[in-house]
């Protein structure tokens, strides 16, 4: 497949993300489901969504959530990308939300960012604005939940390869 490079690829996302800046640098909580993204055929790239994510602030808190069945190739890649691996042994989207929840009282966080299709989480999402934290959504399609779509302040979603602003 014939890329284009990061820097033409994202101009539009990090314009339009740098557009929403206000003073200051945003503080990010980044929080990843592994099982759900980190597939083959979504081509999901850590290393792009934190360069879309460094034009609205600094990733204060990256998490990539595995289930007990990651390799440990995965789990090497996922540390050497400055992300911190959780190895769940039962469900991971119980385990991402306590930790979404953790972030929305974090008073040092003021974005989560999700990437995931699942609408399992939109709870966390809801919770996060309700307590004034802004919410952005990575996701993939097929599969991506409308109402994960629906309940995050800024959407982006990976088809083809490509991260696309909605």
């Amino acid at each position: 497949m014939n890329r284009m490079p990061i820097q033409v690829q994202f101009e539009h996302i990090l314009s339009y993300l740098g557009s929403k800046k206000e003073k200051g640098r945003k503080k990010i909580g980044l929080l990843v489901d592994g099982p759900n993204m980190l597939r083959k055929e979504f081509q999901t790239d850590l290393e792009e969504i934190r360069d879309i994510l460094k034009d609205y602030g600094d990733i204060k808190m990256g998490k990539v959530f595995l289930n007990q069945y990651a390799s440990e190739k995965l789990v090497e890649a996922v540390e050497n990308q400055g992300f911190e691996p959780v190895i769940c042994t039962s469900d991971v989207d119980v385990r991402m939300a306590v930790e979404g929840v953790d972030m929305i009282y974090n008073p040092v966080i003021d974005t989560l960012a999700l990437v995931t299709r699942d609408a399992d989480l939109k709870p966390v999402l809801m919770k996060a604005m309700e307590h004034g934290k802004e919410t952005i959504i990575f996701g993939a399609e097929p599969g991506f939940s409308v109402a994960l779509r629906n309940s995050a302040d800024y959407v982006i979603v990976l088809r083809n390869g490509q991260y696309v602003p909605e």
